[in-house]
């Protein structure tokens, strides 16, 4: 069956993964419109795609011709879109960032939950081929998780790009995906958190500062012996001048590292793993995987084609954010937090 689909907002990977899965999944997805806040982009696009463009993403989702909606990119509009979509009964591909307010994300899950659609949030990291291989190791070959370490060093944006002047942490929506990352990769929700961070000074008055540097501590031990289950250390920065490329290719870490009971991975995503155990080191190639892009696009169309609503994806990111929020507190008030 092929899936009739709008386009709303046209994101930063939309020439790299969206696009070329869509076209590669041809058979499968048919875009009957594109929307997007910036006029000139979404006409270009309807153009490639050999469709039509519309004027706002409320027109988009009432169209006859459209089955299902894949948000791709952020906007002014925020989610509503997907209230929108609710309304209407159709099901949503949710690409955008999930950082939005707790009361927000709780909001979006009653409308998703009440009008019984499909729900998928892109959670890259989970379906990278790294990612896929690691959980067969671990079945397999590692054994449980012990220890994870998560590095995400970013380069420092500059002029009006600057994040002191965006008014947003720059770390926010990294942290946020990679604690949806460890808790899929141990297989369990963490029971306490910690966090400490760092804020650039303040450029003007009422200014807080931004935060270039957050590390988050999440425990995932049984209450009663806290210390002695899996832990996952997040580490994201961004204090580099982006211009700094010799200073940024530094001895760089790997992107993740997990050590188990019976070996030890080191991963950069998308498709870079090495492992190690008694025998020594291990690598396989991945690069020949299936793109993510259209591991992702595929599980939507048998979420809506099959008529089975998958709210689990949204359940995963209201705790990421909810997870996030306690991490907040904890760095307010000096403790560790435990999670309810």
């Amino acid at each position: 069956m092929k899936l009739r689909v709008g386009l709303i907002g046209l994101g930063n990977a939309w020439e790299n993964r969206h696009h070329p899965a869509l076209r590669a999944l041809s058979d499968r997805f048919e875009v009957t419109a594109v929307f997007d806040q910036v006029t000139h982009r979404a006409a270009t696009a309807a153009a490639l795609l050999e469709t039509v463009h519309v004027e706002g993403f409320r027109d988009l989702v009432h169209r006859e011709d459209v089955d299902a909606v894949l948000m791709l990119g952020d906007g002014w509009y925020g989610v509503v879109p997907v209230l929108a979509a609710c309304a209407s009964g159709k099901s949503v591909y949710f690409a955008r960032s999930i950082d939005i307010a707790p009361e927000q994300a709780a909001d979006m899950h009653r409308h998703v939950q009440r009008a019984g659609i499909a729900f998928l949030a892109e959670f890259v990291r989970r379906h990278s081929p790294a990612t896929v291989r690691l959980k067969e190791l671990i079945a397999t070959s590692l054994g449980e998780p012990r220890l994870l370490f998560c590095h995400a060093r970013n380069p420092l944006p500059s002029g009006a790009d600057h994040p002191c002047i965006g008014g947003t942490d720059p770390c926010r929506q990294e942290i946020l995906e990679l604690i949806d990352w460890c808790r899929f990769v141990v297989g369990s929700e963490p029971r306490w958190v910690v966090s400490t961070a760092h804020r650039e000074l303040p450029r003007f008055p009422n200014d807080v500062g931004q935060v270039d540097y957050q590390s988050i501590s999440l425990d995932f031990s049984e209450r009663e012996l806290p210390g002695t289950g899996a832990m996952a250390e997040i580490r994201c920065s961004r204090y580099i001048p982006h211009d700094w490329t010799e200073a940024l290719g530094y001895r760089p870490q790997a992107g993740a590292q997990i050590a188990c009971q019976r070996g030890i991975a080191f991963l950069d995503l998308p498709s870079t793993l090495v492992w190690f155990d008694q025998a020594g080191r291990h690598q396989e190639p991945l690069d020949n995987e299936r793109p993510v892009g259209q591991v992702l696009l595929t599980r939507f169309h048998r979420a809506v084609t099959s008529l089975v609503a998958k709210a689990s994806d949204l359940e995963d990111a209201c705790r990421a954010i909810h997870i996030l929020d306690q991490a907040a507190r904890s760095q307010e008030e000096g403790r560790r937090i435990e999670l309810a």
